[in-house]
């Protein structure tokens, strides 16, 4: 399902004009999410435009899930009976120089956000691949970006409200409420509707972006560290199908002096001459300027532009996450099934996240690795397969991403999200009358 509409944000980032409807919105054809494989299970969809509104629908609706900009691939954004689309509280509520934070309603995008902040002179750490997923759907779930010393996209945050199944507003800040806070910002959307986020901001600052094509796989075993610290972030891309690494996309920043112009190999990888896709076969129009041209940090850190459709498009999605000192031996371990995978897949992902403090995050105390599968639209193959690569991955722990298919079990789950409990306490605590739980929540965190 393709969406039209690209807002041309002012330097004040006014509302795009929707009207809130406290009835619903019924849709004429069932609401997918952003890769066409999901059909959510209500066309019950509100559209607020402000807090108050929230507050309202929420007193309103016995059920009810958050929805962001739906590019989540499996059902934890779903429900039967309500969802709140966070689409129209996309603006900037302030912008604080002196103390180096930006808030900003939770259904502003990234894509949207980060020129606005280059304009003023500021940028944030890290964007993930796309920019076009919300802020608030992209903290929620953990969502990441990449980078030896970078933390996902939850690292930025410094605040955030909540509305609360009683329909009242809880605002926690990380220098006041520590480990409460800690428990909220990755929530799944579990304890309430995120409606403003405040996140650090620092400098704005230039990166050069530079493809090598055909690193030995072999060259990991030993410089896996040095490989993936070679730049800012680091993107490896692999199809399993040859003993090589088809792309390394290497993100420098210009003020820290790496610069890979001139550079002929990267162990053992060629410099590309072109643009690329990192899926082969596809066009590099869609990807972010290559080659060393010096860019704004939002132009280079993400692979996709905001004005085009990212990645494939009509695709599904899973991603594990390993412990940092374990990473070459998991990769290996996936290498070995690439003769299998090879039919489904259009591409693998491999790049790094740094150790957060958020519970429910898969990089809770963990410096992680992460491995990505974009695969073709074959579903039943596909769901077929998982448990297979998750077998592989069991000896390491590995955590999948919130928002993307998987099929290892509550029980595992339970054991490797170590603060899992201490989550399901809060979420009693602040919904008692589980207003925000919906089949994957119950299934995912409360089957054990």
């Amino acid at each position: 399902m393709k969406r039209k509409e690209f807002m041309q944000l002012t330097s004040a980032l006014i509302a795009a004009p929707l009207v809130a409807s406290l009835e619903g919105l019924a849709q004429t054809t069932p609401l997918q999410n952003w890769a066409g494989n999901l059909s959510f299970s209500t066309n019950n969809v509100y559209y607020p435009n402000t807090v108050s509104e929230v507050q309202d629908l929420v007193k309103k609706c016995t059920y009810l899930r958050p929805l962001g900009t739906r590019h989540c691939f499996n059902t934890i954004a779903d429900s039967k009976q309500n969802l709140i689309s966070t689409k129209a509280l996309n603006k900037v509520v302030s912008l604080d120089k002196n103390n180096l934070t930006v808030t900003v309603e939770s259904g502003i995008k990234y894509g949207e956000l980060a020129p606005y902040l280059h304009e003023q002179g500021f940028a944030l750490h890290n964007l993930a691949s796309l920019p076009h997923i919300s802020v608030g759907g992209s903290i929620t779930t953990a969502t990441h970006g990449s980078g030896v010393g970078n933390g996902n996209l939850a690292a930025a945050v410094r605040g955030i409200e909540l509305v609360l199944a009683d329909g009242s507003v809880l605002q926690l800040t990380k220098e006041k409420d520590g480990e409460k806070f800690n428990a909220a910002v990755v929530g799944l959307g579990a304890l309430g509707i995120m409606t403003k986020v405040t996140l650090a901001i620092e400098p704005t600052y230039q990166v050069r972006q530079h493809v090598f094509t055909g690193m030995p796989m072999k060259a990991l075993k030993d410089n896996f560290n040095k490989i993936v610290g070679a730049g800012y972030s680091v993107s490896l891309f692999t199809d399993w199908q040859t003993p090589n690494i088809n792309e390394v996309w290497i993100k420098s920043r210009v003020d820290n002096g790496v610069n890979y112009d001139g550079v002929k190999d990267f162990f053992g990888a060629q410099a590309a001459t072109t643009n690329l896709h990192p899926i082969a076969t596809l066009s590099p129009v869609n990807c972010t300027e290559q080659m060393g041209v010096p860019g704004p940090w939002h132009e280079r850190l993400p692979h996709f532009k905001m004005g085009f459709t990212p990645s494939s498009g009509v695709e599904l999605q899973s991603e594990y996450f390993i412990p940092m000192q374990q990473a070459t031996d998991a990769i290996f371990a996936i290498a070995a099934l690439g003769k299998v995978i090879g039919p489904h897949l259009f591409i693998s992902e491999i790049r790094t996240i740094a150790a957060d403090n958020f519970w429910m995050s898969p990089h809770y105390q963990q410096a992680s690795v992460a491995i990505h599968f974009t695969w073709q639209q074959h579903i039943p193959e596909v769901m077929a397969l998982l448990p297979l690569v998750e077998k592989k991955l069991e000896h390491f722990n590995a955590k999948p991403h919130w928002g993307k298919l998987f099929t290892i079990t509550p029980a595992v789950l339970a054991n490797r999200y170590k603060k899992m409990e201490d989550f399901k306490a809060m979420v009693a605590t602040l919904d008692p009358a589980q207003k925000f739980r919906n089949e994957f929540l119950s299934r995912n965190l409360y089957t054990v």
